[in-house]
């Protein structure tokens, strides 16, 4: 009798530590993570996937042990240049994170789905389960203040959540699946 599949659905630090730990509990191969992407934005011009990314390094054992997120032994030349420039820096994208923002922008960009970038991520990561987006299409989360409507991250990391949320709304296309 084979041993069965598991299915995890993740968002954040704690699906990613959940993740790392069925894998390890699993054993290779015998896992797949759909990981949410209604946190993804467009940031400096690049698409980032903060749930996604906190997944691919947390099962690549390539995540900051200190944060949960980025990555292990980050530097931060490029933010240091940018805030130089008077550019924005609310949030952090570390030099080895600012590769992977920039080569999934530019697959996107060429037409390659997001589910296709990020197995080949892992693949390239060495991480032995399947990591899969929630959607390739663009689904994003909005949340509604009294002071305005911000981005998902926009509002936990720049806002920090001060604001009072009125509600939150999921913006995507007709065709979303």
């Amino acid at each position: 009798m084979s041993a069965a599949s598991i299915l995890a659905l993740s968002g954040g630090v704690g699906g990613a530590k959940l993740a790392d730990g069925l894998l390890h509990a699993a054993g290779r191969g015998r896992l797949t993570v759909v990981v949410n992407t209604g946190d993804d934005f467009t940031h400096l011009g690049l698409h980032v996937s903060p749930d996604i990314d906190t997944a691919l390094y947390t099962l690549a054992d390539l995540a900051n042990p200190e944060t949960g997120w980025g990555r292990r032994d980050e530097t931060w030349t490029f933010m240091d240049a940018l805030a130089r420039l008077g550019g924005e820096t609310w949030f952090r994208l570390g030099d080895g994170d600012l590769a992977t923002h920039v080569e999934r922008t530019r697959r996107l960009a060429a037409g390659e789905p997001l589910s296709a970038i990020v197995a080949d991520f892992a693949r390239r990561l060495g991480i032995d389960a399947d990591i899969v987006p929630m959607s390739d299409q663009a689904l994003r989360t909005r949340v509604q203040t009294d002071e305005g409507t911000f981005d998902f991250q926009d509002y936990f990391v720049r806002q920090q959540c001060r604001p009072v949320t009125r509600a939150v709304e999921f913006v995507f296309a007709p065709d979303t699946r």
